[in-house]
């Protein structure tokens, strides 16, 4: 019955686009009178086109229907071309009329370009070098920005020329700047389960991250369906209601490690997942955890006392070394490069720097001045870096330090640094020989060379301080407090782009081609993550967000798609901050590669 309808309303909407053409001609004859005075020729009719008078000969093609479609689809109205195009079977009308558009605008572009190029030469050859420059620049930026668009934007909806004023006020740093990061991918990192994100660690491939819940998640970024991303807790943290937080969490390439606020320390293999390989308990909370990243060894630290421990050649992990410090520990690294040697932890506790060694009776005293506390600690396979705290008395010494240790000698080798704020971060290990890069709590990132003892560049980068920092031959990545991720150019120190999510950076990871950020809240109790409250699930906005950026990737594909904007009925991302979706974003089947 539908059937017969919809072929009924097709006849009698055939039969009136005919009637009105057939009626066309004697329109047009009986107004061509009238049609030869200049005011009727520049008047334009209700579609916007400006009137002209047509010959006889024009008006005896124009009724017949078999041989003047293509006239008569230029004559009409847009909107009845469409629907005559419709119901003559075409599915997509628009297909030519953009293929003609795009290439009627192409031979002006190319016409325009010749006028140009002409007028050019006759230029003084300075400033015929630097327009060409800049042209190029703008071509490869609205090239560009056609290449992410299914439908090029300055073809269709922008005429080109408007494009080329527009952009020509821009100077060459800027037309980079607007051309920047076009290749990529992002990815976001969730465990709605885990409630609010308390630690991130990464090394290679391999991304571990622990929750309010108890629970803690490894990401296998080479093959994210890995059965080893599921980590069982102990039987004894297992079974606690409720489960005690994860305070830190550790990774490499062979064990990932986690402990939790009742003291427990569990190892994992990152190749099995599943149950813990090693469990342990320290009295008290624990206040630091740190893994080697090149061999099996774990050393932690609750209140002063520290303990390290180690597998041995065939897979069994014992305690090779305890000891207790005058203060308590606030924080500790592991010397990497060491697999065929005893391994060596760095250990900061008050004011005072020691050096953990298995083979050693006692901790050897590295640092110690009294009134200066440690803020921050790192090592290389060389060299110890720690920063230092200026306070009462001693403000005159020229302000807070950054001291750098030898671990040959065990004997200074240069300071440096001079700055009124606290140094919050440092990063020595994976930044390159003979340089370091610090944050500070005055807003800055600073990169020294540790031959000359001198600065090498200085950023104002966050304005509620750094949070961490990793650099490498050419370029700085920065977090802050206030959430930012900044990409640095070392040499020219300009910002060439960055990220914000809430809540503030606390740990940036990069290698040639990919990009780790973890942005950890400061409050693991918001409302809606505690076992009184209503909803069990911690809102989306409170939990913190872990992004994996791949540069490697193409950024026209759909991975790179956030999941929220291609989530189905069937996943957990169709919740959004704590609303379901009434109608989730539908995705057909065999739309996605994944599929």
């Amino acid at each position: 019955m539908a059937e017969k309808e919809l072929s009924a309303f097709r006849e009698r909407w055939k039969q009136e686009l005919t009637t009105k053409k057939e009626a066309q001609p004697s329109v047009g004859a009986s107004s061509s009178a009238s049609s030869s005075s200049p005011a009727s020729r520049r008047a334009p009719d209700r579609f916007g086109r400006r009137n002209s008078a047509r010959s006889p000969s024009r008006a005896e093609n124009e009724a017949c229907v078999g041989g003047g479609e293509a006239e008569e689809d230029r004559d009409q109205p847009e909107y009845v071309s469409i629907a005559r195009s419709l119901l003559d079977g075409r599915t997509s009308p628009l297909l030519d009329r953009i293929q003609e558009e795009r290439s009627r605008r192409k031979r002006r572009y190319d016409d325009m370009t010749n006028i140009c190029s002409t007028s050019l030469q006759q230029q003084r050859s300075q400033s015929k070098v630097a327009r060409r420059k800049d042209e190029e620049l703008v071509d490869q930026l609205i090239q560009d920005l056609n290449e992410v668009n299914d439908i090029p934007f300055f073809d269709i909806e922008l005429p080109y020329e408007l494009a080329l004023k527009i952009f020509q006020y821009l100077s060459c740093r800027e037309l980079g700047r607007c051309a920047q990061n076009r290749v990529g991918s992002i990815r976001q990192l969730q465990f709605e389960l885990g409630k609010v994100l308390c630690d991130v660690s990464s090394c290679d491939n391999f991304v571990l991250a622990g929750y309010t819940s108890g629970d803690v998640r490894l990401w296998d970024t080479l093959h994210w369906d890995s059965t080893a991303s599921y980590l069982k807790a102990n039987s004894l943290s297992a079974t606690k209601d409720p489960r005690p937080h994860v305070s830190y969490v550790q990774v490499n390439s062979m064990v990932a490690a986690a402990a939790y606020e009742d003291g427990c320390v569990d190892l994992w293999s990152t190749e099995t997942g599943g149950e813990p390989i090693h469990h342990y308990q320290i009295p008290g909370r624990i206040q630091a955890l740190a893994l080697s990243p090149d061999s099996p060894v774990l050393v932690s630290a609750a209140g002063p006392d520290v303990r390290l421990d180690a597998a041995n050649d065939p897979g069994y992990w014992r305690t090779a070394s305890q000891a207790q410090f005058p203060k308590t520990v606030e924080s500790l690294t592991l010397v990497p490069g060491r697999a065929q040697q005893q391994p060596l932890a760095a250990v900061a506790a008050g004011e005072a720097v020691y050096l953990l060694d298995p083979g050693e009776e006692e901790p050897l005293t590295l640092h110690s001045v009294y009134g200066h506390p440690v803020t921050c600690l790192d090592a290389s396979h060389s060299h110890v870096a720690f920063g230092v705290k200026r306070t009462g008395w001693a403000m005159h010494d020229g302000g807070n330090k950054i001291h750098i240790y030898s671990l040959e000698t065990r004997k200074p080798m240069v300071c440096v640094g001079n700055s009124p704020g606290d140094f919050t971060c440092i990063n020595l290990k994976d930044a390159p020989p003979h340089l370091l890069v610090c944050g500070n709590k005055d807003r800055r990132v600073r990169v020294f060379d540790l031959r000359a003892g001198s600065s090498v560049t200085s950023l104002y980068a966050h304005h509620l301080g750094v949070t961490s920092v990793q650099a490498d031959n050419w370029k700085i990545v920065s977090g802050g407090g206030e959430g930012l991720v900044c990409v640095w150019e070392m040499r020219m120190g300009a910002k060439l782009w960055e990220m914000h999510n809430r809540h503030p950076v606390r740990h940036v990871h990069f290698n040639t081609s990919t990009l780790l950020t973890a942005n950890i809240p400061d409050d693991k109790s918001p409302r809606g993550a505690c076992i009184t409250d209503d909803d069990l699930t911690a809102h989306r906005r409170h939990r913190g967000v872990i992004c994996h950026y791949d540069f490697s990737e193409d950024a026209l594909s759909q991975d790179h798609i956030l999941p929220i904007c291609r989530s189905d009925y069937t996943e957990s991302y169709g919740y959004n901050y704590n609303i379901s979706l009434a109608v989730p974003y539908d995705r057909l089947s065999g739309s996605h590669p994944s599929h």
